[in-house]
């Protein structure tokens, strides 16, 4: 996500050449409106945004700094609308969130990584009410997506959406859920009997907020109806869903300076843990490239015990990192969702985000190969890889529908990974390191 927006400043950033360079000044403002453009934000927002970078660079005096600090103090008013932001609990429990969007927004989804980043960020007890019972498969959707993040649904297919809602919330207080998300119907488009129904839903579910889930590839669309929702429903924030795949990203401008709704959450990738908080400094830091290390740091913290961090950096020194340890760190890894979205923030990583566009870790053939060679060891073997001799090797190969020469290959690469690991844990490992990538960029590599 970002990628065309990211690339534009760059771009613009570059045409900066001289200090006090009106003509230069010139060429990166007409760049910035071209790719603003470009990335699908409204020519009105572009206009306004163009008009203050220019009055605020002029006023610093021109130069690439006063211009990257002009566009990031422009974009921060734009983005940072009044209201709350991420999640906000009600005083009293259950916070009853209502659910809305289009057909095929993503909102069934959404619902689900919403849940899931309660569960296991916010540590919370969540139900999820099906109530849109337009859509063929949508119950079955929610069923699926509930058992699979272990969160509790309530259904009832053959009743109406506001008798489902009054008994889910009539279940919520009395088993003391924290939270309700309530799933609505949706439609392809707008019309009477989608807002009728929802209006009837809102008014029995009395929710403390309403959301609204705009898809990010519809662009201008995104804006156009998530305006309507806010005058006929009411609607206290958006989040914004599949905004991995809309590399341009200028929808999340437009939302916030047309609508005048904070922007509360975006869908990073398709994992249910692909969601993240929307923090305007944040994201604005992400579109001038400069990552977001703040956010790494929170989603890390969120899905790695201190604990047994400590207890792994000292096997490592040890040179004791085995397969159960290899194993605990995808799980790990899974909870803190794509690489992709990872990588992106990281300062300077924007290059080998894109080229992960299509990576899928959980699923990539080596990782597949990884996990069934060691589902076929025994519990021995797992913890101490030295045990492996040849006839271990033949049986381990057999179980995991491997070649010998896979297994030995794997298992070379763990020990390589295993010494590696250890070499850059001691004191002068980050120097070793440095070293290292150093010789790399220079078209070496240590042998």
């Amino acid at each position: 996500m970002f990628e065309t927006l990211t690339d534009s400043f760059t771009s613009a950033i570059k045409k900066i050449r001289f200090h006090d360079d009106e003509k230069a000044l010139k060429k990166a403002l007409d760049e910035l409106k071209k790719s603003l453009l470009k990335a699908d934000v409204h020519h009105s927002v572009v206009r306004s945004l163009i008009a203050e970078v220019e009055h605020k660079t002029k006023m610093a005096g021109i130069g690439k700094d006063q211009f990257l600090s002009a566009m990031q103090e422009s974009l921060n008013a734009i983005l940072d609308v009044k209201g709350n932001r991420g999640f906000v609990f009600a005083p009293n429990p259950p916070t009853v969130i209502l659910m809305t969007g289009l057909q095929g927004s993503g909102k069934t989804t959404t619902t689900g990584k919403l849940a899931t980043y309660l569960k296991e960020q916010k540590k919370k007890k969540v139900l999820i009410i099906a109530a849109d019972l337009q859509r063929l498969a949508a119950v079955e959707q929610l069923r699926q997506i509930t058992q699979k993040i272990e969160v509790d649904l309530f259904e009832d297919e053959q009743g109406e959406p506001v008798s489902v809602v009054k008994a889910g919330l009539e279940k919520a207080r009395a088993s003391l859920y924290d939270v309700v998300l309530i799933d609505t119907a949706g439609r392809l488009a707008i019309d009477e009997a989608l807002m009728g129904e929802l209006k009837a839903v809102r008014d029995v579910a009395n929710p403390a907020e309403i959301f609204y889930v705009a898809d990010s590839m519809t662009g201008q669309d995104a804006v156009r109806t998530a305006t309507s929702f806010k005058e006929q429903i009411g609607i206290d924030g958006v989040i914004l869903s599949k905004y991995d795949g809309d590399s341009k990203g200028g929808v999340a401008l437009g939302i916030a300076s047309q609508v005048e709704v904070p922007l509360r959450f975006i869908g990073s990738g398709e994992k249910m843990e692909d969601l993240e908080v929307f923090l305007p400094e944040r994201i604005v830091n992400r579109l001038m490239g400069f990552g977001d290390i703040e956010g790494l740091a929170e989603r890390t913290a969120n899905v790695i015990d201190e604990k047994k961090a400590k207890e792994l950096s000292k096997k490592i020194k040890k040179g004791k990192f085995n397969f159960n340890d290899f194993l605990e760190q995808m799980e790990s890894m899974k909870k803190m969702g794509s690489m992709k979205s990872i990588m992106g923030m990281i300062p300077g990583m924007g290059d080998v985000s894109k080229a992960l566009k299509d990576f899928d870790m959980e699923n990539s053939k080596e990782i597949r190969q990884i996990k069934a060679m060691v589902s076929s060891m025994t519990p021995k073997e797992r913890e101490d890889p030295d045990l492996l001799n040849n006839s271990r090797k033949m049986r381990i190969a057999a179980g995991c529908g491997m070649s010998q020469m896979e297994v030995n290959r794997v298992l070379k690469q763990f020990k390589n990974a295993a010494k590696m690991a250890k070499r850059f844990s001691g004191k002068k490992g980050m120097q070793d390191l440095q070293a290292m990538m150093g010789q790399m960029k220079g078209g070496g590599f240590p042998r």
